[in-house]
């Protein structure tokens, strides 16, 4: 079965409510398929008046009339504020593999104000209720998504022709108190996440949700060498300088295991010198490699820049003091250090596979967010072009 593409709209209700940790990790662990891209966007008029007008198809397996609210849902709320004009945030993420349309719209789900408990994503976080008469009282879809490949193609075309004017670093879309400034912050779900199809990358972006915060951009990002390290080169020179007594200690201990022989203070300490920065060099390396898959030492002129093979999620959140907030939550480098539910506690396992990182400062948040293209590079773009071609 050929390779295909299927995308899900999270509803701006559903972003504002914090349920995107939840409908990603029921999307990536029940399908098992590729996260290929993702992109916020912030709709305009025109964009969602273009897809409203596709909205009722007579090959959706969804009623008619459900069809028909859901149209009338996007040109309500995914529309800019008729008032303020200002837009709305809607996430799009795009899966590939066989029989990827179908897979997605089974976890997604029909709508019926007869169906219980939390199957798909629809019943667990969509809503129709109606009155005794049989009109509706509330709708919210939660999620949407394309019934069949044809119209998969069809939507994804028109969102990636939007995608450069309206997606990327969505600003401008969130109302602070005068007395609130907020900042905004980096977050990598680090590769340990996609080992293999897991709920994981969705539990750790759930985790993320206690702080309040709000996701302004999201990309599926392969960090190249030459970028991993310029991202952790910061780091270089603290392992390679300020690690000296673990490192002299470490070989203390080898060399009394080893050789039979005590080795004294002042002999340690010189060990710790003379190997500090070798051993500094050498975790620096293992960092970028387990970033990127390929270490600088593997790598030509040509690789060093090039898409690594290993994943990440990268996303910016927004807010009244974003970097404290998401750093209290994330827990300190090492996980044995990091208190309970926090989410280097719960799916850190070392210093390294730590799985999240996040900005220290608004100056790297402002670095990092530079180095990975936040909100400049529109692999989303890329990915749909890659499979359907130039649009």
């Amino acid at each position: 079965m050929s390779q295909e593409l299927a995308y899900v709209i999270i509803t701006p209700y559903s972003l504002h409510k914090s349920r995107t940790g939840g409908i990603l990790a029921r999307l990536i662990s029940r399908t098992s398929l590729e996260m290929a891209a993702a992109r916020m966007f912030a709709p305009s008029l025109e964009l969602v008046q273009e897809y409203s007008k596709v909205i009722v198809s007579a090959n959706d397996p969804q009623d008619r009339r459900i069809q028909e609210l859901i149209r009338d849902y996007i040109l309500q709320n995914l529309s800019p504020e008729p008032k303020t004009k200002k837009r709305r945030r809607a996430m799009m993420l795009v899966f590939e593999g066989a029989d990827a349309v179908r897979k997605v719209r089974s976890v997604v789900g029909n709508i019926s104000p007869d169906r219980r408990g939390g199957e798909t994503i629809r019943d667990t976080y969509g809503d129709l209720i109606l009155d005794e008469h049989g009109q509706v009282r509330y709708f919210e879809p939660a999620v949407l998504a394309a019934p069949n490949v044809e119209e998969a193609q069809w939507k994804l075309k028109l969102w990636a022709r939007y995608s450069d004017t309206d997606g990327g670093l969505a600003e401008n879309t969130i109302v602070y108190p005068p007395s609130e400034k907020p900042e905004h912050t980096l977050v990598l779900i680090k590769p340990d996440n996609f080992r293999f199809p897991t709920g994981r990358p969705g539990n750790v972006i759930d985790f993320f949700s206690r702080t309040g915060l709000y996701i302004v951009a999201i990309k599926v990002h392969c960090m190249s060498t030459a970028e991993a390290m310029e991202f952790y080169g910061p780091v270089r020179e603290i392992l390679r300088t300020r690690l000296n007594d673990a490192v002299g200690a470490k070989a203390k201990a080898a060399i009394e295991k080893e050789l039979g022989f005590k080795v004294p203070p002042r002999e340690e300490k010189a060990l710790g010198e003379l190997l500090g920065g070798l051993s500094g060099d050498h975790q620096f390396e293992n960092i970028v490699k387990f970033m990127s898959g390929r270490a600088p030492g593997e790598c030509d002129a040509v690789a060093l820049n090039q898409p690594g093979t290993e994943k990440c999620i990268a996303l910016v959140y927004e807010g009244h003091e974003a970097i404290r907030k998401i750093r209290d939550v994330l827990g300190p480098t090492d996980p044995s250090k990091a208190p309970p539910g926090s989410i280097r506690r719960e799916f850190g396992s070392t210093i390294m596979v730590n799985a999240a990182h996040a900005s220290d400062s608004v100056e790297n948040a402002r670095r990092e967010m530079g180095i990975v293209r936040m909100g400049k590079e529109n692999t989303f773009r890329k990915v749909i072009e890659g499979v359907y071609g130039k649009l």
